[in-house]
């Protein structure tokens, strides 16, 4: 088994970094390398999350062989109290070699530090670029990461030479490569801290909120409204970047130099502009100069990152909005059934996408029902208790696990209970319960947050590369100084408890923090007190309010905006649903016209062409052929008449007024509904 467990936790943290992506980014669309970059780093960082418990379970393991092997007074303070001769160490099931994590974490930690520092930023500026060439769009790239880098680059000389001026300091190559690690490691906790303050508090609410179907509801509608306007932006945005490359697209004909960058963007245009466009362009007419003014390559390349981005953002509202509409409807559906005397779950509308039979099979509307309307609530409020409590114990061992005598972190009384018996297992499992929960409170905060339109992880194939790029980057950021602070909270890390021990093979490569003492004694150990007063601002929303003040409508329930959006979202989920319930009658009275008339149609297709084979064998012999001619007009014009009656479509007489649904058809013509208000539905074709 040796190793074994290393092998099987790097394949299955593959498996769930590539899913979540799948989930987020868009394999087809995307560019390979935005994909590829974004998978390593998601990867590289969830892997230090899975692979940590192992490393720690392996140097308790470590540290009691050194006991065994040394003297009392060659111990040097170490955990084990118990005598040499008496001490008997159990090798652990998961146990690594000596200097394989060294080295594993070395490759580990240095990759996801040149993605976050050199190679994402410059990645983030390639995806945006408007550039036509791969040259263009790397200087383009480079001019914008030339601040970016010249700023460390001017921090870390002013440093150096603060340090060769300083007699004080004799630093090597070791030392200076520490105080980098350092500097990075304050960077990442300075962000940690306020990540973790609110996804410790947010993350047991949203599941206490879960439990309250009205809640859900309410937000629902509200969430409706805001996207409502969102769509409606995106939509105006397109459509007058659309008319931008319209007129660039006339006045730049086939022969121009620049005509290559117009197709280009055209190319990134939706398909229904595309084929306006070519509808209305003659690229037969040869350019001149002289006449007119033509757009440069810089308003060119301009042009074409406002397209790339309208697009995405305008696919995007558009798959969000109709997510939203499945789960306002669904949540409609619970709360009608919570009232149902048959303790069966019914969908007003049916699933667009065909279900698994297997689920089909288990989860019966009956067992939807019970878990729906039953047991899903006090599942949620059961789990939001024990995250809550989760929560508490993350937060007095923020606040003291810097006190080792006595141990008040609980994590670390936890762990040193574990190691007085050895029992690997209770300890590899309390370690990864502690750092996956850290890991959930810090990186759903990431995948929640969104900085207006510029950085937002949606799901469903709807993030952009930028997104995608720069949630990796604060994942390698995030991640070391998550990793450090978990091993304080379990007192190992070494400068935290103030024991001459073995360190794990995560702090050997960190280096020691000694070398800057008040980072390691001052920053570290308070600066994450800070998640007290960060809890305490997240339970009152005070950023939430702050946010409502400035003109960005949130969800609070005492406020009158929040039930003007609320009362506004409801009512375009109602227009929604009307309007696919007039659709879904619609297909209904087409199935139902096809099934009555389609043998019909087919007997006297038969006759007409049995008619006129009799009239076309008739007129070779006689000499009538006004006769024989009228015959197979009238033939063709009652098959005509038939195949018109089968392909219309029936009109809706079920709306409650005519301007519940503003766009009657898609091909943008009025249908009058008022004069055929008396007639029956299912008797207007009956006379035919």
């Amino acid at each position: 088994m040796s190793g074994a467990a290393l092998g099987l936790e790097i394949v299955f943290v593959f498996f769930l970094a590539l899913f979540l992506l799948h989930r987020y980014g868009d394999f087809k669309k995307q560019h390979r390398l935005v994909i590829i970059a974004t998978l390593l780093a998601w990867y590289l960082c969830f892997l230090i999350v899975f692979i940590l418990p192992l490393d720690v379970s392996t140097t308790i393991y470590n540290r009691c062989k050194l006991a065994v092997n040394s003297s009392p007074a060659e111990s040097n303070g170490s955990y084990v109290t118990v005598a040499p001769s008496k001490q008997k160490c159990f090798k652990p099931w998961s146990y690594i070699p000596n200097g394989i994590m060294p080295i594993f974490w070395r490759v580990v930690y240095w990759t996801s530090q040149f993605l976050t520092w050199i190679l994402l930023p410059f990645m983030q500026s390639y995806a945006r670029s408007g550039g036509f060439s791969i040259t263009g769009k790397i200087k383009t790239a480079l001019i914008e990461n030339a601040i970016y880098y010249g700023t460390y680059l001017l921090i870390f000389g002013a440093f150096l030479i603060y340090v060769a001026v300083n007699p004080n300091f004799n630093l090597q190559w070791n030392q200076l490569q520490t105080i980098g690690i350092a500097a990075a490691n304050t960077w990442g906790l300075f962000l940690l801290v306020l990540l973790l303050g609110y996804g410790l508090v947010e993350i047991p609410r949203s599941h206490w909120n879960g439990a309250k179907r009205g809640y859900l509801l309410m937000k629902t509608y509200f969430k409706a409204a805001k996207l409502m306007t969102e769509k409606a932006d995106a939509e105006e945005n397109l459509e007058d970047i659309m008319e931008e490359v319209r007129k660039v697209s006339a006045s730049i004909k086939y022969n121009h130099p620049l005509r290559k960058c117009v197709d280009t963007i055209l190319k990134k245009c939706p398909t229904e502009y595309q084929e306006r466009m070519g509808r209305n362009m003659d690229d037969y007419e040869d350019f001149d100069e002289r006449q007119n003014s033509y757009p440069s390559e810089k308003s060119l390349v301009k042009l074409h990152k406002q397209v790339i981005y309208s697009v995405q953002r305008h696919r995007r509202t558009q798959v969000q909005w109709q997510i939203l509409l499945e789960q306002a409807f669904y949540l409609e559906d619970v709360a009608k059934n919570e009232t149902s005397a048959t303790r069966q779950f019914v969908h007003t509308f049916h699933s667009q996408e065909p279900e698994n039979k297997i689920i089909q099979y288990f989860y019966t509307p009956t067992v939807e029902w019970y878990w729906e309307c039953l047991l899903r609530p006090w599942f949620y409020r059961v789990l939001a208790v024990v995250l809550a409590m989760f929560s508490v114990i993350v937060v007095w061992s923020e606040c003291t696990f810097f006190s080792t005598k006595p141990v008040l972190s609980l994590f670390a009384v936890f762990i040193q209970l574990a190691e007085k018996t050895y029992n690997y297992i209770y300890i590899e499992m309390a370690c990864f319960l502690t750092i996956f929960f850290l890991s959930i409170c810090v990186y759903s905060t990431v995948f929640r947050i969104r900085v207006f339109n510029y950085y937002y992880l949606a799901s469903h194939h709807q993030t952009d590369a930028y997104s995608l790029l720069f949630s990796g980057m604060l994942f390698c950021r995030l991640t070391p100084p998550l990793c450090l602070n978990f091993l304080g909270l379990t007192h190992m890390d070494a400068t935290i408890s103030h024991r001459n021990t073995q360190p794990t093979a995560y702090t050997s490569i960190m280096g020691s923090m000694k070398v800057l003492s008040f980072i390691a004694d001052g920053f570290y150990i308070y600066y994450p007190m800070l998640v007290v007063i960060l809890c305490i601002a997240t339970y009152f929303s005070l950023g939430t309010r702050c946010l409502n003040l400035l003109g960005f409508q949130q969800f609070m329930g005492d406020s009158e905006m929040t039930s003007d959006l609320i009362d506004e979202g409801k009512e375009l989920i109602k227009r929604e649903k009307r309007k696919r319930q007039r659709q879904e009658e619609g297909e209904n009275r087409r199935r139902e016209w096809k099934e009555r008339y389609g043998n019909r149609d087919d007997s006297t297709r038969n006759r007409v062409v049995h008619t006129d084979q009799k009239e076309s064998s008739f007129s070779e012999t006689s000499t009538n052929r006004p006769l024989s001619k009228y015959t197979r007009s009238n033939g063709r014009t009652e098959r005509d008449r038939i195949e018109l009656l089968q392909d219309a479509e029936p009109l809706d007489f079920n709306a409650d007024s005519i301007n519940d649904d503003p766009l009657e058809s898609d091909s943008g013509r009025y249908q009058p509904g008022g004069r055929y208000l008396s007639m029956s539905r299912s008797k207007i074709f009956d006379d035919v």
